[in-house]
């Protein structure tokens, strides 16, 4: 049986395994644009490279957390929740822009959508480096402590 981890490691694996599956969702997208199977062009109606780094930036993330999980250091609840939310908005701006061309035009004065879209970039941005850089200095940290 495998060994129990606290909550907060085990919710750095359960959203490394999410945001894996997802990113084999959107490989099986892109060989379907690729063979040209109806529907999925009317859904991914941007750039064909904006799904292809939703696709690498959602394997970063999972590598990023099973990694921090795999270092077996307790991180505090926030910091996991931020890391697996991070990942996945991070993530998701690029998968936005597949979806929906005009977020990845240039602004356009008084274009809502756009505009909303740069504040959830700016808060996913905010909160995936809260994540993952106050977990980078926890592990750093742990390194120096005795024993």
């Amino acid at each position: 049986m495998p060994q129990s981890s606290p909550p907060e490691n085990k919710l750095l694996l359960q959203g490394a395994a999410l945001w894996l599956l997802l990113a084999l969702i959107l490989a099986w997208c892109l060989v379907g644009l690729n063979f040209g199977l109806p529907l999925l062009p009317s859904l991914f109606a941007g750039k064909f490279t904006r799904l292809v780094q939703a696709h690498l930036d959602l394997l970063l993330m999972s590598a990023l957390l099973f990694g921090f999980h795999a270092a077996k250091i307790l991180l505090p609840r926030p910091v996991s929740w931020a890391m697996v939310l991070g990942a996945f908005t991070n993530s998701s701006l690029f998968l936005l822009q597949a979806i929906v061309p005009a977020l990845d035009a240039p602004p356009a004065p008084g274009n809502s959508a756009q505009a909303a879209f740069g504040l959830y970039a700016v808060a996913s941005v905010t909160l995936t480096s809260y994540g993952f850089g106050r977990a980078a200095v926890i592990v750093l940290c742990s390194t120096f402590k005795a024993g």
